[in-house]
This record gives C-alpha cells, sequence and structure tokens, in this order.
C-alpha cells in the first residue's frame, strides 16, 4: 500500500504543550508539528523524557525568536526522596541508600533557604552539555567520568509545598542553566542522608505558565481547522522588548537589510555599546514584521525579520 504523504504548510505562531511523562522534548515537538501540518517548528527549551509539563513549541516564523526563551527564567515542581543516592541524580539512575532521613519539615526548610540567591552548580554527567562534540550523558554511559565546569545559577524563590518525612514536594523558580536535578542532590549531601529527584514538572517559563497548556491528546481532540485558533503570535515570545511603529518607508527600507532612521521613542542605552538594543518592530496598522537595533551609528538595522507577511499584533 503506498503512504500517503501529508503535505506541510506554512503556519506561524506559538502553541504552550503541556509534554507527557516519558517522551522526549524533540518527539513531543514533531508530534505538535505533524498536528499542525506545518512546514518548520522548534521547541524553547528541553525537557527530560521524565520530566512533564510547559514545553512552548514554536512554529514557522516564531522560531526565529525561540532563543528568548531559552535564556529565561523557568519554573519547576520537583518530587525529591531522600535517604539515598542515584547515579544519575534521578530515578533512572542505580540506587544507593546513605543514610537516615532523621530531620523534620522546618530543618528542610531552613536548608532550602540556603539555596536562595546565586549559587554553584556543578552540571550532571547525565545531561545533554557537549564536550569535543559529545553529550555528557554519551561519556557517562562508557564509565567515563568529564570534569565539569562550575556554574553560576541563581535561585529567586524555593519553597516546601509538602514533606511525608521521606518525600518533598518542592517549588522552584530559577534561572537559565539549573539543573533541579543536582539541585536536589545538593539539598542531600546539606542534610547528609542523599537526595534525589522522582518527579519534575515544568511549571512556567517567561510569562508563560502551564495551566494555559494543552496535551498532545487535547490538541489532537480539536479540529483540524480551529487549530490554528490555539496558537498565540510569533511577538508573543519579544513581548518584553520596547515597541516601535514604522512608515511604509522604513518598513520598505528594513526588509530589504537598510538601515531606518530610528524612531523618537527609542533611547539609546549606553554610549559605549556597539549595538544597544532590541525593539519589536510594527506597521502603522498593527502588524508585526520582526526586530531591529540601533546600533552607534543612531540607525535602526534589521535584526530577525519575518520572512512572510506581517501579521497582526
Amino acid at each position: 500500500m503506498t503512504q500517503v504523504r501529508i503535505p506541510r504548510r506554512p503556519v506561524d505562531g506559538v502553541f504552550l504543550l503541556d509534554k507527557p511523562l516519558h517522551l522526549s522534548s524533540n518527539t513531543a515537538l514533531q508530534r505538535v508539528r505533524w498536528l499542525y501540518r506545518a512546514q518548520k517548528a522548534g521547541h524553547t527549551g528541553v525537557l527530560d523524557p521524565l520530566a512533564t509539563g510547559l514545553l512552548p513549541v514554536c512554529l514557522g516564523e516564531a522560531t526565529k525568536f525561540s532563543a528568548f526563551l531559552l535564556d529565561a527564567d523557568k519554573g519547576y515542581c520537583a518530587t525529591v526522596r531522600f535517604g539515598a543516592v542515584s547515579t544519575t541524580l534521578d530515578a533512572e539512575g542505580e540506587i544507593t541508600p546513605v543514610g537516615p532521613v532523621n530531620f523534620d519539615a522546618d530543618r528542610l526548610r531552613e536548608v532550602l533557604d540556603g539555596f536562595l540567591g546565586e549559587i554553584e552548580q556543578v552540571p550532571p554527567m547525565h545531561s545533554a552539555l557537549k564536550f569535543q562534540g559529545k553529550a555528557l550523558y554519551e561519556y557517562a554511559r562508557e564509565g567515563i567520568e568529564i570534569e565539569r565546569k562550575v556554574r553560576r545559577i541563581t535561585i529567586h524563590a524555593i519553597e516546601l509545598v509538602g514533606f511525608d518525612g521521606d518525600t518533598a514536594v518542592i517549588n522552584v523558580q530559577c534561572s537559565k542553566g539549573t539543573y533541579v536535578r543536582t539541585l536536589a542532590a545538593d539539598i542531600g549531601a546539606v542534610l547528609g542522608c542523599g537526595a534525589y529527584l522522582t518527579g519534575l514538572r515544568r511549571t512556567r517559563t517567561a510569562g508563560f505558565e502551564v495551566a494555559d497548556a494543552l496535551t498532545l491528546d487535547a490538541l489532537e481532540a480539536v479540529a483540524e481547522d480551529a487549530r490554528d485558533g490555539l496558537l498565540m503570535p510569533p511577538d508573543v515570545l519579544v513581548a518584553h522588548l520596547p515597541r516601535t511603529v514604522l512608515d511604509d518607508a522604513d518598513i520598505h527600507r528594513l526588509c530589504h537589510g537598510q538601515p531606518a532612521l530610528a524612531a523618537q521613542n527609542t533611547v539609546r542605552a549606553g554610549e559605549n555599546d556597539a549595538i544597544i538594543r532590541d525593539f519589536r518592530l510594527y506597521t502603522e496598522d498593527g502588524r508585526f514584521i520582526g526586530l531591529g537595533e540601533i546600533r552607534k551609528d543612531d540607525l535602526l538595522w534589521p535584526n530577525r525579520m519575518l520572512a512572510n507577511k506581517p501579521v497582526s499584533a
């Protein structure tokens, strides 16, 4: 039987996915792309197969702005088991008992408070970080330990939600680059009993919340001709940047790689900066056309521009 090839189509926007357990971020991404029959798709930060929760998926022109979410703060709900350690820092690894759990919730809160603010972390061996072009987890599977550089990350908030004497549920708000598995292991080390991660759910990234996300099953249940209505426009990924409205002449110049005169409401951030700052660019009738940057010449240059027709804000 000849397999029917599903035609792809140009579709631009951001879909908030609630990623299920035991599914890789890339597999989840491809499922969303297939359901939308999108020509192009990308996500905004990997979630491990054992993690669930918020995974914004960018379609079409929105992929040009996905990097802004890679750098955004994240929120997680973590389930941590005390009294043992894991070779992978989570439930997938080899578990080794360490010591009795002889602390109460007040002591645990005290330890958690010690992790607030800027702290140092060593990335885990079982991670996708690359060394000489190869992921660290590949070395780990071969029994090879690679020295990793200490990273400085920030824990903005950490809250104990529940503790039953062996397992804790903890909410964490953190900067990019934070490994919650490492955080769990470090908490266990301070308490002297060991700890490892048994569950992880991403609850937020940038201004997006998992409460607004849909599962793959929910997306599939929506009629195909209604799915586009679930997409947010590409400029939601850069909503934190200042907005500038341009006339047709300047838009024409920018779309052809030429600079436009900076709008009156753009302000230089500093005299010594080669590239001052980014701006969201819009037509006079409110259509988003991409990003521009003010340079030392005081001109507004194109940065990431939409290849398709401008889309409504």
